[in-house]
């Protein structure tokens, strides 16, 4: 499908949307209009069979990656600071790197 569009036809459109071209603008949008009226056809063509797609949120569907709250016997704060090289007040204990005011 090829569109012709004339310089006069730039000019009157320009005219309704109430912008200001000059001679360059008018002769370059005049070589880019058949091109975008080209690809927006295209787009409507690949639209045309949207109305049989169910809408949808995602691709792909969702399902629940969680798993079930179920409380269990944790490690108590001797057996956490077990294999620590030092602790105190039930803390591990590190060096210091920023001195104390």
């Amino acid at each position: 499908m090829s569109v012709e569009i004339t310089r006069d036809d730039v000019a009157h459109l320009a005219g309704l949307a109430r912008i200001q071209l000059d001679d360059d603008e008018l002769d370059r949008l005049g070589q880019e209009l058949p091109k975008i009226i080209e690809s927006v056809a295209t787009v409507s063509q690949a639209l045309e069979g949207a109305g049989e797609v169910e809408p949808m949120s995602h691709p792909t569907p969702l399902r629940n990656v969680f798993r079930e709250d179920v409380v269990h016997e944790c490690l108590t704060p001797e057996a956490a600071l077990a294999g620590a090289p030092a602790s105190e007040e039930q803390r591990f204990m590190v060096p210091k790197i920023l001195g104390e005011e």
